[in-house]
């Protein structure tokens, strides 16, 4: 076997090591912990305020809390479910995660419209739509970079695959 081949063979796993390196760090795994402390966290804040409201709260206000724990409690189990992985997950927490975001961010644009459609004026309605875009809009272009970086990931471990003997 020709050295050009044989450094060729090991720039692949080099490559493929330094991504993945970053992918179950220190760094990375304590980010998700704060991520699970913070839905967590919020979400039994929330319920404890509810819980603990002397009087009946108005179906709205019920229902935009049912919203915030449930958002909380997704992402309090989404780093569980992270931290509970022991190998490298090729991005998958990347895309999961930018999802979560899509969906939330354009759940509450929705709910923000609606509550300005019903309670503001058309000037509340354009300022909260236009929020509510620009907020979806940055969580879209995460989840796009994200499933970049997995298909990115995925060619490596393929590329080291195929030339593993």
């Amino acid at each position: 076997m020709s050295e050009q081949h044989r450094a060729a063979q090991r720039a692949v796993p080099e490559r493929l090591e330094r991504a993945l390196a970053a992918e179950v760090s220190l760094r990375s795994r304590l980010r998700h912990v704060a991520a699970g402390l913070a839905g967590g966290c919020g979400a039994a804040v929330i319920a404890m305020l509810w819980a603990t409201e002397p009087n009946a709260l108005p179906t709205r206000t019920r229902a935009v809390f049912a919203g915030l724990i449930a958002v909380g409690l997704v992402w309090a189990v989404f780093a569980g479910w992270v931290l509970s992985r022991r190998r490298p997950l090729f991005a998958r927490d990347r895309v999961l995660s930018a999802g979560i975001a899509v969906a939330a961010t354009v759940v509450t644009a929705l709910a923000g419209v609606t509550l300005a459609a019903v309670r503001g004026s058309t000037t509340d309605v354009v300022a909260t739509a236009a929020g509510g875009v620009a907020v979806t809009a940055a969580a879209m272009l995460t989840l796009v970079r994200a499933r970049r970086r997995r298909r990115e990931l995925l060619r490596l471990r393929d590329a080291l695959r195929q030339d593993t003997p």
